[in-house]
């Protein structure tokens, strides 16, 4: 991690401590199932070494459109639970073996196991949404798990597709990544009171940020090691996933040098060797450096939606975490 971001993420969790300390209280509260195994499985992928990145924007969208309260807690928790869902789903479709450093939770149970904990995750998000008659929220977050699903869907249809184009990906991460982040800060602006072009401004602040976050995880995928990521370098590729930086590179490299790109791509198996030949034609033609810049857009993008709001402590903090975001190496 270099200085700048080491500074940020001091910054930052100086000022979200208590809120941190709060989201961990909620989370444990609502694991506690009478299936035994329900309990253990959900304690263990959400004791891995998650951020609370969604459940946080949560509450501080909330604050920075008024919300003084502390009811917020349960419906942010709800971001949490199903970004949790879709990790355990993923880890499935993709055959993981780690997340976030460690054994992914289908190598310790099984598949059958994890993917109905992730349902009952989703069950239990929209449980406890419901618990706050609020059907606006209700609104934003089942239209999100659904875009979720599809974006899913979208990316297991493209797997190995290096023809895939940019919007092409580019609607694929909004559905899959950024949608959840952005319902986070759009919820909490609705939760807070917000105006309809407040809300308007948080759910772009959100997605601008949810972009941004894939983005960098698609570089780092090529440029960070198994230490500061807590899964494989080069995973994206072994499971499949066509990123970003090697769409850009397939587009933009000689014929000669793409043969050989898809070759190693639609190859039975990409090993460190192979990888390592990935990641020079990715690295000399460009693409992390290309996908880090559109990151760098989005974060722009993202800090210009708060805008409208007052200067104060709780929109200082967002703005951190948005740099952030690009500054950080996990």
């Amino acid at each position: 991690m270099n200085l700048k971001s080491s500074l940020q993420k001091k910054r930052i969790l100086a000022h979200v401590k208590p809120d941190l300390e709060r989201i961990e209280e909620e989370i444990a509260v609502h694991l506690d199932s009478t299936v035994p195994l329900i309990s253990r499985v959900g304690n263990y992928i959400m004791n891995s070494g998650g951020k609370r990145l969604r459940p946080l924007l949560m509450i501080l969208s909330a604050r920075l459109c008024g919300y003084e309260g502390n009811e917020d807690i349960t419906l942010a928790v709800v971001f949490e639970y199903l970004h949790a869902a879709t990790l355990l789903h993923d880890d499935v479709v993709d055959k993981a073996e780690l997340r976030r450093g460690q054994p992914a939770a289908n190598t310790i149970w099984g598949n059958p196991a994890v993917v109905l904990i992730g349902d009952y995750l989703y069950s239990k998000s929209i449980l406890l949404t419901v618990g706050y008659r609020n059907l606006k929220i209700l609104d934003v977050i089942s239209k999100t798990t659904t875009i979720m699903a599809e974006g899913e869907v979208l990316q297991l249809v493209n797997s190995d597709n290096l023809e895939i184009t940019i919007p092409e990906y580019m609607e694929v991460i909004t559905r899959k990544t950024a949608v959840l982040i952005q319902a986070a800060c759009q919820v909490g602006a609705i939760f807070g009171g917000a105006s309809n072009e407040e809300e308007e401004a948080m759910a772009s602040f959100g997605r601008n940020l949810g972009l941004a976050f894939q983005l960098t995880d698609d570089a780092l995928d090529y440029i960070g090691t198994e230490e500061e990521f807590g899964k494989p370098i080069g995973n994206d590729l072994q499971e499949g996933n066509v990123t970003l930086p090697l769409i850009h590179a397939f587009n933009n490299c000689e014929e000669k040098v793409r043969s050989r790109l898809l070759e190693l791509v639609t190859g039975d198996e990409i090993g460190e060797r192979e990888f390592r030949e990935v990641k020079e034609i990715v690295k000399s033609s460009g693409g992390i450096e290309y996908t880090l810049d559109l990151a760098r857009k989005h974060i722009y993008s993202a800090k210009q939606a708060l805008s409208i709001f007052d200067n104060c402590p709780t929109k200082e903090v967002l703005i951190d975490i948005a740099d952030y975001i690009c500054d950080r190496r996990a």
